[in-house]
């Protein structure tokens, strides 16, 4: 999804169902409030905490688990994107190769600090009858107070502000991928996915490569090793550079065998 796209949905979240009915239209400034900007790298504070539908009490570190953590805010009454967006979240989660509570962690924070742990609940048993196969029992859905939000929001870079006019909160759809916590190293932003939906094997290469070597095969890592992070489009593409450099070292694995085979003494070939 372009972002043409991305930020005509947000005026489609700002105006609505309701426009009919005369809604007021959205603010001039919208795309300078709301948005993503991106901090490839910026450390996130692990030491926040949230509670978990289920009322528990945890630090970003504790649900993050030493694992990659797959990050989405938005909010669980939201009318518009949200409920499209977890969705796609979990069918994506049920088609790639890699497990949530496994192989990484996926969370989902309310922007809204009104919003309460039944509501994370609600939520969470909907989805799970809908795909039983993304394993939502094992999803973090997070709610928490107004300074932790606005300070996590801020640290990855998520711009949102609450429409008093329409009683919504105006957000972006997306989510952002955690490096795993070690130690006292703080969790680091490694990718964005700013699409309502992204391919799952995008999310597989992203999480293998987050992994510090954990995660993936070696096809997995050799694929990384060929091709590139594009921010613009939050996927991996093929760097024509590296592909270059793999066939010459595999070309000259392959002619240094052929010597080493031609100097043989005569005997000693077959």
């Amino acid at each position: 999804m372009t972002r043409g796209l991305w930020l005509a949905l947000l005026v489609l979240f700002a105006g609505g169902a309701e426009a009919a009915d005369h809604a007021p239209p959205p603010p001039p400034d919208l795309a300078a409030r709301v948005g993503v900007d991106q901090k490839l790298g910026a450390s996130v504070p692990a030491t926040l905490r949230f509670t978990e539908a289920d009322g528990e009490a945890r630090s970003l570190a504790d649900v993050a688990n030493g694992r990659p953590l797959l990050l989405a805010l938005g909010y669980y009454r939201c009318p518009n994107l949200c409920d499209v967006f977890l969705h796609g979240l979990a069918d994506v989660a049920s088609r790639v190769k890699l497990r949530p509570g496994a192989d990484y962690e996926l969370a989902f924070l309310s922007i809204d600090p009104g919003e309460r742990p039944i509501d994370a609940a609600e939520i969470g048993q909907r989805l799970a009858n809908q795909h039983p196969g993304a394993a939502v029992a094992r999803w973090h859905l997070l709610t928490g107070d107004a300074a932790s939000i606005q300070r996590l929001a801020g640290a990855i870079g998520f711009r949102y502000f609450h429409d008093r006019m329409l009683d919504q909160y105006a957000h972006a759809s997306g989510a952002v991928l955690l490096t795993p916590t070690a130690g006292s190293t703080a969790p680091r932003v490694a990718q964005y996915f700013l699409d309502i939906g992204f391919p799952p094997e995008t999310l597989r290469l992203a999480l293998v490569d987050a992994s510090r070597g954990k995660l993936g095969s070696l096809v997995d890592h050799l694929v990384l090793f060929c091709s590139g992070y594009d921010p613009a489009t939050g996927r991996y593409s093929l760097v024509v550079g590296r592909i270059m450099r793999v066939l010459g070292a595999c070309f000259l694995l392959l002619l240094g065998a052929w010597l080493l085979y031609l100097n043989r003494p005569a005997r000693a070939r077959p």
